[in-house]
């Protein structure tokens, strides 16, 4: 059902954990790409009518428009389950606590009397928000989206979801419900490249947008890498994956479920063991058999995400190796199931976000913990960070400096302009005086 990689003794390479060598998705974001760009090209060119296209060759509806009518919002959140609701606004309370103490505020430093520099943060104006609605609802992501732009003071956001044949080529309703609840009345039925696209370039229906964040599909991670730059990303967050990191005093009930509940996901989501016990690993297959046979999706995602070359078991000698493996792996969720887990959390590096001890799964981040489930995937988390207030907010250093503050540095300035031999910048700092720029300090 899972595979086995073992690092131990001699096959632990001395120099380094290579990532190759660690459980991967055969097909990857590069793979993407070149089948994403010409999805993209053609919503570039012919907008709203591409993405009615695609909506009937991916998704199995026919839609007449993309943009989805205020009253489907309205009738969503009306007839919304109550339980799933107050599940929801709880949600929603617990993202707001911790996303509005990331706020930031505007600092003036004072590098010489009368010179200044500002750092003043400003929200992006307008974002894209994808909320995934292949295989799965997820109103947990409206929620993950929204909740940070909001409190990072974004004034234009739209949410793009898949059209759903069984609600008419509308989002799911609960998903509808979700934007109504947190007061988003801009929401397209578009799902995978083709929405990104459409956040990007724009169409008839839809405004450009500056940034694009949320999880999606591997052809939802190849789009914001191909589209990067015109518009910004918050990360790379693709298929889900999940790593943990246990020992001998970790529960295998636990483990295995928790590597269950990452690969009911995607057929291609990753759910990977690193520990220094075999008994350990020996009783997590065992778990595995037995708790995956009583549950829902197997044939479709559990199965065939456990078995794939992206999942596996990992052994290691110590626990120094292990935290090598998952520093290298750079997961997007990272559970820490070891004596002393907070201890070793602290010490791990490379992780979209870390669970800490046996009572902290992954699936409490999903949905209730606080933090933001939009996490990046592949390894990006070696060098980014999961969605936060801070991702929608540009730092713009906003410099003042009077003539006698400039006058002191203007020959340090001249002479660095003269050493890259530009001379015009030194030029541009001379001309704002009528005698010889004295020799700096």
């Amino acid at each position: 059902m899972i595979s086995r990689i073992d690092l131990r003794g001699a096959a632990f390479p001395e120099g380094g954990i290579d990532r190759d060598l660690l459980p991967r998705a055969e097909l990857d974001v590069e793979a993407a790409l070149e089948k994403v760009r010409p999805i993209c090209d053609d919503v570039r060119h012919r907008g709203t009518a591409a993405l009615i296209d695609y909506a009937h060759r991916f998704d199995g509806v026919t839609i007449e428009r993309v943009r989805v009518p205020a009253e489907a919002l309205e009738s969503a959140l009306a007839e919304l389950d109550p339980a799933v609701r107050a599940a929801l606004e709880e949600s929603i309370r617990r993202a707001r606590l911790v996303h509005r103490d990331q706020r930031r505020t505007d600092h003036t430093t004072q590098v010489v009397p009368g010179g200044t520099v500002t750092e003043r943060w400003v929200p992006v104006e307008r974002v894209g928000l994808y909320v995934p609605g292949g295989r799965s609802v997820y109103p947990s992501s409206v929620v993950m989206n929204v909740v940070p732009a909001q409190e990072a003071g974004v004034v234009s956001m739209a949410v793009a979801s898949p059209p759903q044949a069984d609600f008419g080529g509308l989002p799911h309703p609960t998903i509808l419900a979700a934007c109504a609840l947190l007061g988003v009345d801009e929401v397209y039925a578009a799902g995978g490249a083709q929405a990104v696209a459409m956040f990007a370039y724009g169409t008839e229906d839809c405004r450009p947008v500056s940034m694009v964040t949320g999880p999606g599909n591997i052809w939802v991670a190849a789009a914001k890498r191909l589209l990067k730059g015109r518009i910004g990303i918050d990360a790379e967050a693709g298929p889900t994956e999940i790593a943990v990191l246990a020992d001998a005093t970790a529960d295998p009930v636990h483990v295995a479920a928790d590597l269950i509940s990452q690969a009911e996901h995607d057929p291609l989501a990753a759910s990977v063991l690193v520990t220094d016990s075999e008994e350990l690993a020996a009783a997590v297959e065992k778990e595995l058999e037995v708790q995956v046979g009583a549950t829902k999706h197997v044939a479709d995602r559990i199965g065939p995400a456990l078995a794939g070359r992206q999942s596996g078991i990992v052994l290691v000698d110590g626990l120094e190796q292990g935290l090598a493996v998952v520093d290298a792996y750079a997961a997007e969720h990272l559970e820490i199931q070891t004596e002393d887990a907070a201890a070793v959390a602290a010490r791990v590096r490379n992780a979209g976000a870390i669970f800490v001890g046996a009572y902290a799964p992954v699936s409490l981040g999903d949905y209730a913990a606080g933090s933001n489930h939009v996490l990046p995937t592949g390894g990006c988390a070696c060098h980014s960070s999961g969605l936060s207030v801070q991702s929608f907010l540009r730092g713009i250093h906003v410099v003042d400096y009077t003539r006698d503050a400039l006058a002191e540095i203007a020959g340090h300035v001249v002479t660095l302009a003269e050493a890259e031999d530009l001379p015009a910048h030194g030029a541009a700092v001379k001309a704002r005086f009528d005698w010889k720029v004295p020799p700096s300090k």
